[in-house]
């Protein structure tokens, strides 16, 4: 439910228990019900001091239950003549005021939304961090961004209170939600001026003096401690997030006794034998009897370096899935590669001054470099400039000729006669004729989404050089999408309904449908591409929309000569495509028209997942015009790339655009890594360390013990059931979710204290101790997808079983024990680092959203292309400073790999030391200005 909706739904109640003012006086039968500590109270009793309204109020224990109908207790409640109950805090409060008569207006409603869906949530976990854990710092960062909004709202009014000369109830509503924190005067939330102002004026009337001294008793936050150890962790919501509620953040699910005892055995019961295959055996291909999972992102064009919204909206999101998969068990394959024909790799060669093939060859190895740095984990990374992709799709081509659903016809072009050529789509710029947006390009609109006929555009520009281009006549060759419109129809109702598809890929997909379907042309007037093998078109060639997408099935074919057993085998594998959502109509409506013309059986797409847009800061990321933080840049800020990957899966554009900021980046780091992941695994480890001297001791479960575990399996099983499902940003806040539960426990716990005190004290500090180590365990499995470098350090430090993750992820999850009494660890160390403001202003400063080519050309290419004849890539320029350094970086790196060899440290730790090593050699190659050797293809056992 959305959250306005939950509060309209509270309000609606409350006005279906209206009573006449007069006979409620008369009566007097109304009653509150109020606990001390509670900082929900202080609400209604300052509305009800205010409003003048006769009550009886009466002080309950929090774990009373006031409504039997309840499932758990709630307060305040106020019990209404009719016998009904109100028990929302705000809608009690708007309630006292109407029935006083003080009617509410659209702007108290407004601001009662605002408090119920903003700022309650960042106000709980702030009085968490100030009370339970005594974060004065982290708590006033979590309530920064409410308060700025709130600052700035009141800077804007006349009026000394929020709508205007007297209080009403917004301001109690408020007031009382920000005053156990605004009252501490060692809480500094920043320079607030208005905020403080108005602040100081509500406290100075009366009834909010004497609500807070009731409820608080004059002991501040510390009064709340006893109600905020009984509330579950919670988390502030982004301003991406949609605001329907998820299973992620159902945070506030009360755990039945018999789920509490059910965890607990299950956890007691250990790590069993647990079967893992721990290297993948190439090629992997589809079997009987297995998930066979087939994953690809959209292929990435080799005009420039990858952004960071290309990175998240394609191999980032995939990785994440394809990681997943494996550690559930799937038979799974994740391929990709470079999109190179076409009229952009021209202009760019010519720009660069290099033949399309050596453009291709350069920014192939570019785009593998910044996949291999941010740890995509492809099973093979290739690139559409091979002889199976014009194999291919010559075939699929002749396939619709010889099957009627090709058709001819001489369309008008723009040509620019400056260039001599015609100009494909996207290099012709003009006014949109839908939306009169001045930058459409000559295929799509960015702003409306529109597609366009370059030639419909008003004032159209070549976008090479500037000039008017003239239209010219040109005949062509047109997939007859009408005729396969009703097999297009069947296939979507069946895909749609069995599989994943996100809301807007559903959604952009009907509105095409619904417009209804014309001819596309499928060739072009150009010279780089897939030749047209048809006689009269020989002088084309294919249309990169329909060329490309069958560059994931020459990819397949070279990675493994039986590339059919997963593009021609819809009854046994099961297709996922992941793309930004402009690539959209081309996957669900044009590439499986082209497949279903074919008639050959191809494998088509089940679950199509596509993302928003990201933006950067306050502008949009552009890799033709070179606007925001590229891949490069993210290797070059000495941020390591789980730290990249975390924060843009945070952000992930799920249901609409979100925005990259610096800033926001340093808050999550310092704030969901360091002191919320960070803090838990370490502090976990390093009781182990320092008081059972690096072994798990004996653990005793008591009851909060058991709810713990049963508050971790939770999430647990939300996690796997979230990313069944490809949610992938959700389940990323369970991760974080499970971390917070523990450091909660620990801060309760005390073990460091109680480790000093009797046998029985120490007794309990050995199970704290051991349970958290546990999870640290746990987050070291779930954290693999997302995280690996940290996932396989935690392990690394925990000596963790090579099978534990496999183990809890496997079915709907469990958390099992499986570090058990008497397990030794190894050494603990801190997982993150603070991100300094000084040190983010200085990259804002140095990368502010444009591009710069220093370090471009520093690549290495991850995986051989076997099906690609083999280019000398182009020359670099020698940099003697930087070959400097990296000798001496290539010196330090080798001996790290030996030594783990030398420890027979496991082969994934090698390997991640191992590819950094040739990384640093590839990088030292382009420094000398020498070209880095290919890696040495290994051969296939037959």
């Amino acid at each position: 439910m959305i959250a306005s909706d939950r509060f309209c739904l509270l309000l609606s109640v409350y006005t279906a228990c209206r009573s006449d003012f007069r006979s409620i006086i008369a009566d007097g039968e109304m009653k509150l019900f109020i606990g001390e500590g509670n900082p929900h109270c202080l609400k209604v009793l300052a509305a009800l001091e205010l409003s003048g309204v006769r009550c009886e109020t009466q002080l309950v224990k929090h774990e009373e239950k006031v409504v039997p109908y309840l499932t758990h207790p709630v307060l305040p409640i106020l019990q209404l003549p009719s016998g009904q109950h109100l028990f929302s805090p705000n809608s009690i409060c708007q309630y006292l005021f109407d029935i006083s008569g003080q009617k509410a207006t659209d702007a108290t409603n407004q601001w009662l939304e605002w408090e119920a869906t903003n700022l309650q949530p960042a106000v709980l976990q702030s009085l968490q961090l100030v009370a339970l854990q005594g974060k004065r710092v982290e708590a006033a960062a979590v309530m920064k961004e409410p308060l700025s909004w709130l600052e700035q709202s009141l800077s804007k009014r006349k009026a000394s209170f929020l709508t205007d000369e007297v209080v009403s109830v917004a301001d109690v509503v408020l007031w009382a939600a920000l005053y156990p924190l605004l009252s501490d005067s060692a809480f500094e939330p920043g320079d607030l001026q208005a905020v403080r102002g108005w602040f100081e004026r509500v406290c100075s009337v009366s009834a909010c003096q004497s609500a807070a001294l009731r409820v608080l008793q004059g002991k501040g936050a510390e009064a709340l401690k006893s109600f905020l150890q009984k509330q579950p962790v919670t988390h502030t919501p982004r301003r991406d997030s949609p605001s329907n509620s998820t299973e992620a953040e159902d945070s506030e699910r009360e755990l039945s006794p018999e789920e509490i005892e059910e965890a607990a055995q299950v956890y007691s019961e250990g790590l069993k034998d647990f079967t893992v295959v721990t290297e993948r055996k190439h090629p992997v291909l589809p079997q009987e009897g297995k998930r066979n999972v087939l994953i690809t992102s959209a292929l990435p064009y080799v005009n420039n370096v990858p952004h960071l919204g290309n990175i998240i909206g394609c191999v980032l999101s995939a990785d994440v899935f394809a990681r997943y998969g494996r550690l559930r068990g799937w038979n799974l394959l994740y391929i990709c590669g470079t999109d190179e024909y076409g009229t952009a790799t021209e202009n760019k060669a010519r720009e660069e001054g290099l033949t399309p093939q050596q453009i291709c060859d350069k920014y192939h190895c570019i785009h593998a470099s910044i996949y291999q740095w941010f740890q995509i984990d492809f099973d093979f990374f290739g690139r559409t400039t091979t002889q199976h992709q014009t194999e291919i799709a010559q075939d699929i081509f002749w396939r619709l000729h010889e099957r009627g659903f090709l058709l001819e016809d001489t369309v008008e072009q723009l040509r620019c006669e400056g260039c001599q050529r015609f100009l494909a789509d996207r290099f012709v710029e003009g006014e949109c004729p839908h939306c009169r947006y001045p930058e459409a390009r000559g295929d799509q609109c960015d702003k409306c989404g529109r597609l366009i006929n370059a030639v419909e555009l008003k004032n159209p520009q070549c976008k090479v050089c500037k000039e008017t281009p003239v239209i010219r006549s040109s005949k062509h060759l047109f997939l007859n999408l009408p005729k396969l419109e009703q097999d297009l129809e069947q296939w979507l109702q069946t895909s749609t309904a069995a599989g994943d598809w996100t809301t807007n890929a559903r959604h952009i997909t009907r509105s095409w449908l619904r417009d209804g379907l014309k001819p596309r042309c499928i060739t072009r007037d150009l010279k780089w591409g897939t030749p047209v093998p048809h006689p009269d078109y020989k002088e084309k060639v294919f249309y990169v929309w329909f060329d490309a997408p069958i560059g994931y099935l020459s990819i397949t074919a070279n990675y493994t000569d039986q590339w059919e057993r997963w593009w021609k085998n819809p009854q046994q594998v099961e297709l996922y495509n992941f793309m930004a959502k402009d690539n959209v109509p081309f996957h669900s409506v044009v590439f499986p028209c082209s497949l279903l013309g074919a008639q050959d059986n191809y494998t088509l797409v089940n679950n199509l997942i596509a993302t928003e847009y990201l933006n950067y800061e306050d502008t949009k990321f552009s890799k033709s015009r070179g606007v925001g933080v590229f891949g490069d840049m993210a290797k070059d800020t000495g941020i390591p790339s789980d730290v990249w990957r975390f924060y843009l899966l945070y952000l992930r554009p799920e249901g609409q655009d979100s925005a990259f900021s610096w800033t926001d980046m340093a808050l999550k780091n310092n704030s969901e890594l360091l002191n919320n992941l960070g803090n838990f695994i370490n502090r976990a480890g390093m009781f182990v360390s320092k008081f059972f001297d690096g072994c798990v001791p004996e653990m005793l479960l008591n009851d909060d013990d058991k709810r713990l575990i049963a508050q971790v399996c939770w999430e647990l099983k939300q996690y796997i059931q979230l990313l069944d499902k490809v949610r992938i940003r959700d389940a990323l806040k369970c991760i974080l979710n499970m971390s917070r539960h523990g450091n909660q426990y620990i801060q309760l716990n005390e073990p460091w204290k109680k480790i000093k005190g009797g046998a029985e004290d120490r007794c309990r500090a050995g199970t704290v101790t051991g349970v958290s180590v546990n999870v640290a365990c746990l987050l070291a499995a779930v954290l693999e997808p997302f995280m690996p470098t940290v996932s396989l350090s935690i392990r690394s430090q925990l000596q963790a079983p090579e099978s534990s993750s496999r183990a809890m992820l496997s079915g709907p999850g469990a958390f099992i024990c499986t570090l058990p009494a008497g397990h030794r660890i190894g050494t603990v160390s801190p997982l993150f680092q603070k991100l300094e403001n000084e040190q983010i202003e200085a990259l804002r400063k140095r990368f502010g959203g444009l591009q710069t080519p220093s370090n471009s050309s520093v690549a290495v290419e991850s995986k051989p292309n076997a099906g690609a004849a083999q280019h000398t890539p182009a020359s670099v320029t020698a940099d003697p400073e930087r070959a400097k350094q990296l000798t001496a970086l290539v010196a330090e790196q080798g001996e790290k790999v030996r030594a783990l060899k030398a420890q027979k440290a496991e082969k994934s730790a090698i390997g991640v030391e191992v590819a950094k090593l040739l990384d640093l050699k590839n990088q030292l190659c382009l420094a000398e200005g020498k070209t880095p050797e290919p890696p040495a293809q290994k051969t296939k056992k037959k």
